[in-house]
């Protein structure tokens, strides 16, 4: 569903490189890594906010290197939601189909089955700025989902939230990904958030993905101290070597 061969490009001083990235069709993929490791940058990337200088961006067998954001069937929820204030939940949500087009009213009425998938309704009229931290991550979460994606990317999708709150999101996460079978890369740096959604993960260290596997699989066998320390486990010692 998504797949990233040769992904090369410059943020700043930054600099990423992406060899080999394949993410199948329905899958709930964490891309894993320390701040300042360049995974926003990548999503950005993906969605069209930045430009390769090379290699491609492959979406549902459909190369989008070099297509515009709103036609790469991409939704995109960033880190801090990116809600517009001055419009009220129903007009957040349905905000990219109008701009394809689409009467609020008939936007609206399409997107029924989703506004009561994430308990929706009553927050309709509500303003942005008197949500509380997970109802705007719902809304969102909303409008990513309305132009029904071929893929969602999460970047920190819950980590403004408190604790009790964030277990309470991720769940959701993971029961709206099955429900509607999206293919949805999710962005974080921690190992117990990986854990709660992921089917898949991503290691990503200074601008490169340096290991992806099964997080089992990765925790057993990370390729390297960075790795190990970032998922909290212990190298293997080479050469069959027992530790003492």
């Amino acid at each position: 569903m998504l797949k990233i061969k040769d992904l090369a490009f410059q943020a700043g001083e930054f600099r990423i490189e992406v060899a080999d990235l394949a993410v199948a069709a329905g899958e709930y993929f964490v891309l894993l890594g320390p701040n300042g490791s360049g995974k926003t940058l990548l999503l950005a990337c993906l969605c069209g906010l930045l430009r390769a200088e090379r290699g491609s961006i492959v979406v549902a067998g459909q190369d989008v290197t070099r297509l515009e954001p709103r036609r790469r069937q991409i939704g995109y929820v960033p880190q801090d939601y990116g809600l517009f204030p001055h419009m009220d939940v129903a007009r957040n949500i349905t905000f990219a189909l109008r701009v394809r087009g689409v009467a609020h009213e008939a936007a609206m009425e399409r997107l029924t089955p989703l506004v009561d998938l994430l308990d929706l309704r009553r927050l309709l009229a509500h303003w942005p700025l008197t949500l509380s931290g997970g109802e705007r991550q719902k809304v969102a979460l909303a409008r990513a989902l309305a132009i029904q994606p071929a893929i969602l990317l999460l970047d920190e999708p819950v980590s403004a939230l408190d604790w009790p709150t964030r277990a309470e999101v991720l769940e959701q996460l993971r029961r709206v990904q099955k429900e509607l079978a999206v293919t949805t890369v999710h962005v974080c740096h921690s190992l117990d958030e990986t854990k709660a959604v992921a089917d898949r993960a991503g290691v990503m260290i200074g601008g490169r993905i340096v290991q992806a596997g099964r997080l089992e699989e990765l925790i057993a066998k990370p390729m390297n101290e960075e790795v190990s320390r970032l998922l909290r486990a212990v190298p293997r010692p080479q050469g069959g070597k027992k530790e003492c």
